[in-house]
C-alpha cells in the first residue's frame, strides 16, 4: 500500500502492482477471447510507463498526430490512428506512424486513401459508425447524441463501403459492462452486418470497464469469441479507463480553511478545473482516502481548489477530524482521463508525477516548473 505520507504534494502516484494486476487481466482477456486490446492515449499517455504497458497489449489507439508519433517512437510500433478530421499538412505523419487510419466520414476516407495508396506503406483503412444507440446517459460523453459528428450512419453505406475499406470502428460504450456490449452487439450487426464479409477487422473502441470489480469478463470473453466466430472478423476493443482503473491516487495537502456562511473550505495545492476537469465537465464527485458523504463523520468541509476560478471546488465530504493546514487530502482513481487533460490554467502548480513500486520505494518520473508553465505559449 502507498505511504501517501512520502509522496510530495501535489502529485498523481500510479501503484505499479495495481498496475500489473490490471495488465495481466486484460492480457488474460485478450488471450482467451482471441481478441486485440489496445491501450488508448486519451485515457492515458504517461510515456514512462510504456515499456510495462507494452508487455500486456496489442499496442495502442492515437486520436491525433502527436499520439501517433508518441506510440510510434515510445513503444516502438505504429499506432491505430482515428481522428473526427485529418489535415492535409500532418496526413504524411500519421502515415509514418499508423498501422491502421479509420476515417470519420467518407468524404475524409475519399480525400486521403489515395494518399496512402501512392505512399506505398500497408495501411489498413477504416470507417467510423455511428449505429444511433448508445447506453450513455451523460450527454458529453455520448457520440451518438442527435446530429453527432462522429462516424456515418447505416444510410450511408446501405448500397456498401468504397473501395480500399477493410474495417469498420465504433466507440459508443462508456464504463459499461458485458451486457452493455451485447446490445451494441445487436444493433451493429442489424445495421451493419451486411458489410461484414468484405472486411478484416472490427474495432469496438473502449468503454468496457474490464477491470472493474464487478465486471464479468468471463462472459465478454464467450461474447467477443462467438462474435469472431460467426462473423471471422479480427476483434479489436481500446478500453482506456480499464488499463489504469484504480492505480493512483491525486496526493494534495491543505493549505487553508475558510468559513463563509456557515460553509467551511479546505483550499488544497491542486485544482478541480486544471487538474480534476472531468469533477467539473461529467459532473462526478471523486472518492476521498479516509472521508465519506455527508453524515458519515461528524465534520464537514467543501474542498477548494487553489484557483481563481470561482467554481473551482467539490463538496462537500465528511471527515472525522477536523481539517487543519498540512493535513493530506487523497483523490482517489485519479490516472485514467485526469492527467491526459490536466492543465496549467492560472499558472497554479501541476501535480507532479510518481511510481509507487512494488517493493514499496518511489520513483519520481516527472516535476513541472516555471518554465513548463512559460513555453507553454509564447
Amino acid at each position: 500500500m502507498i505511504d501517501y505520507n512520502k509522496i510530495p504534494s501535489p502529485c498523481y502516484v500510479v501503484d505499479e502492482g495495481r498496475l500489473n494486476r490490471n495488465l495481466r487481466l486484460i492480457s488474460s482477456v485478450a488471450k482467451q477471447a482471441g481478441i486485440d486490446i489496445l491501450i488508448s492515449f486519451k485515457a492515458f499517455a504517461g510515456w514512462s510507463l510504456f515499456p510495462l504497458i507494452k508487455k500486456y497489449t496489442a499496442g495502442a489507439s492515437a486520436s491525433s498526430l502527436n499520439e501517433a508519433r508518441l506510440c510510434f517512437e515510445e513503444m516502438g510500433m505504429p499506432a491505430h490512428t482515428y481522428s473526427p478530421v485529418f489535415k492535409e499538412d500532418e496526413f504524411d505523419g500519421i502515415i509514418s506512424y499508423s498501422s491502421h487510419i479509420t476515417f470519420n466520414s467518407i468524404s475524409q476516407f475519399q480525400r486521403f486513401y489515395p494518399v496512402i495508396k501512392q505512399s506505398g506503406r500497408k495501411i489498413s483503412s477504416g470507417l467510423r459508425i455511428n449505429p444511433e444507440y448508445s447506453e450513455i446517459e451523460q450527454g458529453l460523453y455520448n457520440p451518438c447524441s442527435p446530429g453527432s459528428r462522429l462516424g456515418i450512419t447505416s444510410d450511408a453505406v446501405s448500397g456498401g463501403l468504397p473501395e480500399g475499406v477493410e474495417g469498420l470502428h465504433f466507440h459508443v460504450l462508456f464504463e459499461s459492462d458485458s451486457i452493455a456490449l451485447v446490445n451494441m452487439l445487436d444493433v451493429v450487426e442489424k445495421k451493419f452486418g451486411h458489410l461484414f464479409p468484405g472486411l478484416k477487422w472490427l474495432n469496438m473502441g473502449g468503454g468496457l470497464l474490464i477491470t472493474g470489480r464487478d465486471f464479468d469478463t468471463g462472459h465478454m470473453v464467450k461474447v467477443l469469441r462467438d462474435f469472431r466466430q460467426r462473423t471471422g472478423l479480427q476483434i479489436i476493443l481500446e478500453p482506456g479507463s480499464a488499463f489504469l482503473w484504480e492505480t493512483g491516487e491525486l496526493v494534495t495537502t491543505v493549505q487553508d480553511v475558510v468559513v463563509s456562511q456557515g460553509v467551511k473550505t479546505a483550499i488544497i495545492d491542486a485544482s478541480f478545473t486544471a487538474h480534476m476537469p472531468d469533477c467539473l465537465e461529467m459532473p462526478y464527485k471523486p472518492a476521498i482516502f479516509g472521508a465519506g458523504e455527508p453524515g458519515d463523520h461528524q465534520h464537514l468541509y467543501r474542498i477548494g481548489g487553489n484557483s481563481c476560478l470561482s467554481g473551482d471546488y467539490m463538496g462537500d465530504w465528511s471527515f472525522r477530524n477536523g481539517l487543519k493546514r498540512g493535513d493530506r487530502i487523497v483523490f482517489l482513481d485519479m490516472i485514467h482521463y485526469t492527467m491526459v487533460k490536466s492543465t496549467m490554467f492560472n499558472g497554479v502548480s501541476h501535480p507532479s508525477l510518481a511510481l509507487w513500486k512494488e517493493d514499496g520505494t518511489l520513483l519520481m518520473l516527472r516535476e513541472f516548473g516555471y518554465e513548463d508553465y512559460r513555453s507553454r505559449l509564447s
